[in-house]
């Protein structure tokens, strides 16, 4: 008896279907678990590149900080340190954004909001 009740050897062609299951099974699983997620990062970052403006603090994937003065297509323009030197970069090689990731939420709930079922006890 197999998976869905087909012997193996009664040429049923059960053990074919019992397999073709099981590949389609494992490459969902591994879509699922490695490719989608890995997906929505690279989207993410591309979102967080193109959103850069003027005046934002990123640091590089270098490890270069320092304070955007000009953003042009692929290419934008920092200054670093206190001498205020500029350095043209592009943007792939953006690691992170600091002025958003900084940036208080300010988003409160109003009172007619929907509240957690906890929220109670956060008084």
């Amino acid at each position: 008896m197999t998976l869905f009740g087909f012997s193996a050897t009664g040429g049923s062609g059960g053990g074919m279907i019992t397999m073709i299951l099981l590949y389609g099974l494992i490459i969902a699983v591994f879509y699922f678990i490695l490719i989608r997620p890995q997906s929505k990062q690279k989207k993410k970052e591309e979102e967080m590149r193109n959103s850069i403006d003027v005046g934002d603090t990123i640091v590089t994937i270098g490890g270069i900080v320092g304070k955007v003065v000009s953003v042009k297509d692929e290419d934008l323009v920092i200054e670093t340190g206190a001498d205020r030197n500029k350095l043209k970069l592009k943007k792939w090689a953006i690691g992170s954004n600091e002025t958003k990731r900084n940036a208080p939420k300010t988003e409160e709930k109003k009172d007619g909001e929907k509240k957690g079922f906890f929220s109670f006890l956060k008084k």
